[in-house]
């Protein structure tokens, strides 16, 4: 059986994906404990939780008879590197219209 991949947008397109990481982003959980939050079954959280886990979003620990999940940075890393790429536009588009301006009002 193959793992299907998803790269860091397809994953978090998916809101139950991004409610479980907003979760995560206040405490570690078990995966009952994420399962509560959600109307869905629990095997279906699971998937969720899997594909997280694969695109480098979360990390699962075993504690006991429990499975953690915890936020991991490296999941994040593609977005915060496309949005970057975006501020940088945005502000030497901003900063050449600072000049334009600038240079009108000197006239």
């Amino acid at each position: 059986m193959t793992t299907q991949t998803f790269d860091a947008f397809q994953v978090i397109a998916d809101p139950c994906r991004r409610q479980i990481l907003h979760l995560l982003s206040e405490n570690g959980l078990s995966i009952n404990s994420i399962a509560d939050n959600f109307d869905i079954s629990r095997p279906a959280v699971s998937k969720h939780i899997k594909i997280l886990d694969n695109a480098g979003f979360i990390s699962i620990q075993n504690m006991g008879r429990e499975r953690h999940c915890i936020l991991k940075q490296d999941g994040f890393k593609e977005l915060q590197e496309w949005i970057a790429y975006f501020d940088t536009f945005w502000l030497s588009k901003f900063k050449n219209l600072e000049t334009i301006l600038n240079n009108k009002t000197k006239l």
